[in-house]
């Protein structure tokens, strides 16, 4: 089994990488993302702080939990590092707060070249390209301001959902969160008529050029008791805040993919997931070893979400 893991590594490394035009972040927007996934606990919805860095051109969606995480992680390696000074063998624990899973796949969106790339996380950086989605929006003459932002109402029916959509005609960015953009402003607030998905503004800031100087950028770099540096790459664990800088730009690590080939390697992980990180592990030429959690720092398990209705509603055949 793991040398059909390693085997399927391998072959997606020997995909080249692609670059994609940089662009330069303009403004943060932050959205509350409320999904209703199991329609049998309509009381109990998802809910997730996400993020949208935009420009003029181009645009990333995360999660803003994600990212927390990741900084979160960094700060807590870098302690226990700290207090292992001088020991012969070194022990790393993350401890993590999360009460449920954040959303894996990011998103960007280059308007220019029309191009969509999503982004997910194994232990590698995986992409998979397509073309961004041409949406047929209704703009109406409904207008409603959220936070002081007047914004402009538009309707249209994407990827099986109704979707309502209030865009800032005065903020000139094609924008929005998810996969949601191609209006004349930013996407301020965003649902769908049966209100299962929403996307609340939870506010926007400009990037200031001395923040951006000063965030982390790719994998993070973490200093040793002796003054050197490394970069610090963890099994199943995203430490990647490079969404704070100045730029928004795809990842340069990132492996060129299909979504046929990423599901194979889905699978894989689902099937056996201690396996599968060792033969990610193993391919990245990274020493160590990988165990699942299956209870979070309370001792409490965790249970995957059931979900049954997924924000994209396939067409009925």
């Amino acid at each position: 089994m793991k040398s059909t893991l390693i085997s399927s590594v391998m072959t997606l490394f020997a995909v080249s990488t692609f670059a994609q035009n940089p662009d330069k972040a303009l403004a943060r927007v932050r959205y509350t993302y409320t999904h209703i996934q199991d329609t049998t606990q309509k009381d109990k919805p998802h809910k997730e702080n996400m993020l949208l860095v935009t420009g003029k051109n181009a645009s990333v969606y995360t999660s803003y939990d994600k990212l927390n995480q990741a900084l979160n992680a960094k700060k807590q390696i870098e302690e226990q590092i700290k207090n292992q000074t001088g020991s012969n063998s070194m022990k790393i624990e993350i401890k993590s707060e999360t009460k449920s899973p954040t959303t894996a796949v990011d998103y960007f969106f280059f308007a220019n070249e029309g191009k969509m790339f999503s982004k997910e996380k194994l232990l590698n950086h995986y992409l998979i390209e397509e073309t961004a989605p041409q949406i047929d929006w209704k703009i109406t003459k409904d207008t409603m301001s959220f936070s002081g932002i007047p914004c402009q109402k538009a309707m249209a029916n994407f990827k099986g959902r109704n979707w309502i959509a209030w865009y800032a005609t005065d903020i000139p960015f094609q924008s929005g969160p998810w996969k949601l953009n191609g209006l004349p402003g930013l996407i301020i607030e965003a649902y769908d008529e049966k209100k299962e998905v929403k996307f609340e503004f939870a506010g926007l800031e400009n990037v200031i050029a001395d923040d951006a100087k000063n965030a982390s950028y790719g994998d993070q770099k973490i200093t040793m008791p002796n003054g050197s540096t490394g970069t610090l790459r963890i099994a199943g664990i995203e430490t990647n805040t490079a969404y704070l800088g100045s730029e928004i730009k795809l990842p340069a690590n990132a492996i060129k993919t299909t979504r046929k080939e990423l599901d194979k390697l889905k699978a894989a992980r689902d099937k056996d997931p201690e396996g599968f990180m060792q033969a990610q592990m193993a391919a990245n030429g990274i020493q160590g070893a990988f165990k699942k959690s299956v209870s979070t720092p309370t001792g409490q398990p965790i249970i995957k979400a059931e979900i049954n209705n997924p924000i994209e509603i396939p067409d009925k055949k």
